[in-house]
C-alpha cells in the first residue's frame, strides 16, 4: 500500500514538472512524459507492468472527451460539422480499409479482417495528443476541426474494430455493419441528450459549488455506461452530454458553480492526460519483450509501423486536399448570399417586416399565420446565416491551414490501449500490439515534436487589419453590454446616511444589470455574431464581477 501511494505521489510530481518544464525546453509535455515512462519501464519496480486497456477506454477517455466537449464553442462545432463528420467517419473508415490491405500484404498470414482491425486501431487521431496543437499559433477554424474530429473519431474506430473482429469469426455483412454503426450513434446521441438535460436539471438545484462539481464528475460515466450497455458508443454519449452542458450551463448554473467546475476539471484533465502518456511509456518494455518471446522480430514490426504511419499521413493529406476545396467553394456560395441576407435583415427591423419577409420565403407553404416563436426562430436563422458568412469570410482555409490539419493528426495512448483489447487468439497479437505502439510513439515524436516549429514557420505575419477587426469587435461587444445595461431601470435614490437597505438595493441593481448583460452575450453566442474566445473572456469577467458582489454582500452581512 505504501509503495502504491508513493508511486501515485511521484507520478503527480512528474506530471506537474513535465507540464512546467516541457515548454521551457521547447518540447511538448506529452513527449516528456512518454520519455519518462519509457525510462521508468526499465526499472525493476515496473517489470512486467501491464495497464488494463479498459481503464483508458472506459475510465479515462469519457471524462476527457466530456470536458473537451463542455469547453468547445458549440457554434464553431456546428459551423465545421461537415468537415468534422467527414474527418471522424469517412476518413477513419477509409484509412482503416486501406491500412487493412497494407497490413494484409506486409504481415504474412494476417488476413484482411485482422488487417482492418489493426487499421481501425491506428486510424483515429488522439484527443489528448492533439492538445499539442492548441499551444501553437494555428487558426481557430483548424482548432475547431481538430477538436471536433478527436471528439468523435475514437467512437468510429472502436465500432470498426468490433465489426472487423466479428467478421473474422462469422460472415460479414456490409449493410449489417452500417446498421450497427447507425444504431451505435443514434442511441448514444439520445442517451447523451437525456443525461445532459438531467445533469443540468439536478445541478441547478444544488447551490454548494463543491457538491455541484462532484456531481459533474459523474456525468461522463452516467452517459457512457448506459450507452455501452445498450450496445451504443459510450464515448459519443459522453461527448453529447458535454456539448449540452457547455451550451446550457451559463444560463442554468451560477457563476460560483461554473468557476468551481472549470478549475477542478482543468486539474482533472492535467492529471488524466499526464497519466495517459506516462502509462503509454511504461508499457514499452513489456510490449517489446513479448514480441521477442514470440520470435516475431522487433525490427520488422518497427518497419511496418513506420510504413503504416507514412500511409496514414498520405491518406490524410489526400483526403484533406479536396476537402479544403469543397469547403472553399461552399464558403464562396454562402458569401454570395450575404447581400440578400443583409437586405432581409434590414427589412426585418419591424415586426411587420419580419412577417412580410417570412411570408415571401414561404409562398409555396401552407397559408398559416406564423407564431411569435416561429418568427423569432426565423429571425435567428437569418442572423446566424450572416454571422456564418462573416466567420467563413474572415477565416479562409488555405494551404497553411491544410498543412496544420494534416500534420496535427497525431496518434497517442488510445491507440495502444485499443490494440490491447484484441482477443488473445488474434494471429500474431504481440506484433500487432507493438505495431500500434510504435505508430503512436513515432507519431508523437515526429509530428508532435515538429508541429510547433512548423506552425511558427508557416504562420502568416500579424497585420494591422486583423488588429483593427479585433478592436472593432470589442467595440461592438461593449456597445451590446451597454445597451443591455440600459434595459434595467436605475434604482430609486435613498436619502440619509448609508444603511443596509441602500447596499441591498445597489447590490440587487448591479446583479440585475449583470444578468441582463450575460443574457445578451449568450444570445450573441447562440447567434454566432462574435468571436467565441472574445465572448468567453467577457462572460468570465461578468462571472468574476458577480462573484465579487456576492462576496462583498456576505462580508457586509457578517459585520
Amino acid at each position: 500500500m505504501t509503495e502504491l501511494l508513493l508511486l501515485i505521489v511521484v507520478a503527480l510530481v512528474v506530471i506537474a514538472a513535465a507540464t512546467l518544464l516541457g515548454p521551457r525546453l521547447g518540447i511538448a509535455s506529452p513527449l516528456v512524459l512518454v520519455a519518462i515512462g519509457v525510462g521508468a519501464s526499465f526499472l525493476p519496480v515496473f517489470a512486467g507492468v501491464r495497464i488494463e486497456p479498459e481503464w483508458i477506454l472506459a475510465g479515462i477517455l469519457p471524462p476527457l472527451l466530456y470536458s473537451a466537449a463542455v469547453s468547445m464553442p458549440a457554434m464553431n462545432f456546428r459551423r465545421e460539422f461537415g468537415a468534422i463528420s467527414g474527418l471522424s467517419v469517412v476518413l477513419v473508415v477509409g484509412s482503416a480499409l486501406l491500412l487493412g490491405l497494407f497490413f494484409m500484404v506486409v504481415i504474412p498470414g494476417l488476413g484482411f479482417a485482422w488487417g482492418v482491425a489493426l487499421g481501425a486501431i491506428v486510424s483515429p487521431t488522439d484527443a489528448v495528443a492533439t492538445s499539442i496543437i492548441k499551444k501553437t499559433s494555428v487558426s481557430k477554424r483548424v482548432v475547431a476541426m481538430l477538436d471536433g474530429e478527436s471528439l468523435l473519431n475514437d467512437a468510429t474506430a472502436l465500432v470498426v474494430l468490433r465489426t472487423a473482429i466479428v467478421a473474422t469469426a462469422a460472415s460479414f455483412s456490409f449493410w449489417g455493419a452500417v446498421g450497427t454503426f447507425a444504431y451505435s450513434v443514434v442511441i448514444a446521441v439520445v442517451v447523451g441528450l437525456l443525461v445532459g438535460w438531467l445533469n443540468l436539471a439536478v445541478r441547478t438545484r444544488v447551490t454548494d459549488p463543491t457538491v455541484n462539481t462532484v456531481l459533474s464528475f459523474t456525468v461522463p460515466f452516467v452517459a457512457a455506461v448506459p450507452a455501452e450497455l445498450l450496445g451504443a458508443s459510450g464515448l459519443v454519449a459522453a461527448v453529447v452530454a458535454g456539448l449540452v452542458t457547455g451550451i446550457r450551463a451559463p444560463r442554468e448554473l451560477s457563476p460560483q458553480n461554473r468557476l468551481s467546475d472549470s478549475q477542478n476539471w482543468r486539474t482533472v484533465e492535467l492529471v488524466l492526460e499526464g497519466a495517459v502518456f506516462l502509462t503509454m511509456g511504461l508499457q514499452v518494455k513489456e510490449v517489446v519483450t513479448q514480441v521477442q518471446e514470440d520470435h516475431a522480430g522487433v525490427g520488422n514490426a518497427v518497419l511496418i509501423a513506420a510504413g503504416a504511419l507514412l500511409l496514414t499521413i498520405v491518406v490524410r493529406a489526400a483526403y484533406i486536399a479536396p476537402l479544403l476545396g469543397i469547403l472553399g467553394r461552399r464558403s464562396a456560395r454562402t458569401v454570395g448570399m450575404q447581400e440578400r441576407l443583409q437586405g432581409m435583415q434590414a427589412k426585418m427591423a419591424t415586426p411587420e417586416g419580419t412577417q412580410e419577409t417570412f411570408a415571401e420565403l414561404n409562398q409555396r407553404g401552407p397559408r398559416r399565420q406564423p407564431t411569435a416563436r416561429t418568427l423569432e426562430q426565423f429571425t435567428r436563422r437569418v442572423t446566424q446565416g450572416l454571422a456564418d458568412i462573416e466567420y467563413f469570410r474572415s477565416s479562409p482555409l488555405g494551404w497553411r491551414e491544410g498543412t496544420a490539419v494534416v500534420w496535427a493528426g497525431m496518434r497517442g495512448a488510445v491507440t495502444v490501449a485499443a490494440a490491447q483489447t484484441l482477443p488473445e487468439d488474434t494471429p500474431q497479437r504481440s506484433v500487432l500490439v507493438l505495431v500500434a505502439f510504435v505508430v503512436a510513439a513515432l507519431s508523437l515524436l515526429l509530428q508532435g515534436g515538429t508541429i510547433g516549429p512548423l506552425m511558427r514557420l508557416i504562420a502568416p505575419k500579424p497585420d494591422a487589419t486583423a488588429a483593427a477587426e479585433t478592436q472593432a469587435e470589442l467595440t461592438r461587444l461593449m456597445e451590446l453590454m451597454r445597451t443591455a445595461a440600459q434595459t434595467i431601470p436605475e434604482p430609486p435614490e435613498l436619502t440619509g446616511p448609508p444603511a443596509p437597505e441602500q447596499f441591498a438595493v445597489s447590490k440587487n441593481h448591479r446583479l440585475e444589470v449583470l444578468h441582463a448583460q450575460r443574457s445578451a452575450l449568450l444570445d450573441a453566442r447562440d447567434n454566432g455574431t462574435f468571436d467565441a474566445d472574445v465572448l468567453a473572456d467577457m462572460l468570465a469577467n461578468l462571472d468574476a464581477a458577480e462573484i465579487a458582489i456576492d462576496l462583498r454582500g456576505k462580508l457586509a452581512d457578517t459585520n
